[in-house]
């Protein structure tokens, strides 16, 4: 039974041998074939074929490309943004001309309530310059030749800009070393005051630029004008500066300071008032005193018997250094003691503003003093023993 078998696979391996062989001969015939017809002529038909198949893959390709907004296309959205906004204010009883984009949101949160905790998936309706984003203008010609010479980096508006930063740095120092022999610099150098101001943040170049840009490109852009403050700059550097920081509130101008009162007796004092979770508390703090507190007409130690509680209640003095010094009379409801203790804190505090310097209440505003505490008790699940805990799992 072993020689039929050596046979048979033998003869099916000459077999594909021979395939092998026709298929080969077969080929070699065609490339001969092909070779002839280019010595007599048809060479560039063959060339021509080839380069039509290799456009036509490229065409097949798919391009990915941003999708454009026409001039008109956005002329009609503000136009119909804008009846939008009329039929709106007359919905909810207000004057279309004086109803604006706070009005416009208050209204679709009123007509359209969501519970959507993602506030991108609520409903809303902004002016169609806020939804859609900016564009470029073209880039070439009608004859196809590009405006800008930098246009093949990819990011024109972004090294023309670090092409006139870096500018600005050579012609200061060139001016600075013609003006050192010869000792015409000045002696007080005028520094670009950066208080109250912060560098755009990288999502606000990239729109000031329509341009994305790298995290290296932005800090490479950060270090050239950092770069620029640490020359001595003229009025011309300090404007171009300015035009990349934004201006930052400062909190503690934010926060307002209770006036000074007189009581019956000419003797100053101020009120604050404060909350923490569900607790109210109201305090009076007088401007001179022994360092007595009472809580709803008790001395706060028989009213807080847990020591966390009191000293809660005292950091605001212990902070100013200011202990024994302030008589203060507190009125509290609601919630629990730690609750009441943190409600209290915060009203003493805001009260003390009133003594103190600026100074010392950006301190208090910075050690978190004069600000709320948010959190609350979270609530219970339906489908849950509690807040975050899950019933106890049994198979049976």
């Amino acid at each position: 039974m072993a020689a039929p078998c050596v046979s048979s696979s033998a003869a099916l391996s000459c077999r594909l041998f021979l395939g092998s062989r026709v298929i080969l001969g077969r080929s070699q015939g065609l490339w001969r074939d092909l070779a002839t017809g280019r010595q007599a002529g048809t060479g560039p038909q063959l060339s021509r074929l080839i380069h039509t198949t290799a456009v036509t893959t490229k065409k097949n390709v798919p391009a990915a490309r941003r999708e454009t907004y026409t001039e008109d296309f956005i002329k009609k959205q503000i136009e119909e943004f804008n009846i939008g906004r009329r039929h709106l204010a007359n919905m909810m009883g207000e004057d279309p001309e004086t109803f604006t984009q706070e009005d416009v949101d208050r209204a679709i949160t009123y007509l359209f309530p969501s519970g959507l905790f993602e506030k991108r998936a609520r409903p809303i309706m902004k002016h169609p310059e806020q939804i859609f984003p900016k564009q470029r203008a073209i880039q070439w010609g009608e004859d196809g030749r590009p405006f800008h010479f930098l246009f093949y980096t990819g990011k024109q508006s972004y090294y023309s800009l670090m092409h006139d930063v870096y500018g600005r740095i050579l012609q200061v120092e060139n001016h600075q070393n013609q003006s050192l022999p010869k000792s015409l610099l000045p002696e007080n150098t005028e520094v670009i005051d950066l208080i109250g101001s912060r560098w755009l943040i990288k999502e606000e170049l990239e729109e000031m630029l329509v341009e994305k840009l790298s995290d290296q490109d932005y800090a490479q852009f950060i270090r050239l004008l950092e770069k620029l403050l640490k020359l001595a700059s003229g009025p011309a550097e300090q404007e171009f500066v300015h035009k990349f920081r934004r201006s930052v509130a400062i909190q503690s101008q934010k926060q307002e300071v209770p006036p000074i009162q007189l009581d019956g007796q000419g003797v100053p004092f101020s009120t604050g008032e404060g909350r923490r979770k569900t607790a109210r508390a109201e305090a009076v703090v007088s401007g001179h005193g022994s360092g007595r507190i009472q809580v709803n007409g008790v001395d706060y130690l028989l009213y807080f018997p847990v020591l966390q509680d009191r000293e809660q209640l005292m950091f605001p003095f212990h902070f100013l250094d200011r202990l024994g010094k302030h008589d203060v009379t507190c009125t509290v409801s609601g919630g629990g003691r730690s609750a009441q203790a943190g409600a209290i804190r915060l009203a003493v505090a805001r009260a003390l503003c009133s003594f103190v310097s600026e100074d010392e209440v950006e301190w208090m505003r910075q050690a978190g003093l004069l600000t709320t505490d948010p959190r609350v008790r979270e609530r219970k699940k339906p489908g849950q023993e509690g807040a975050r805990r899950k019933f106890t799992w049994k198979k049976r």
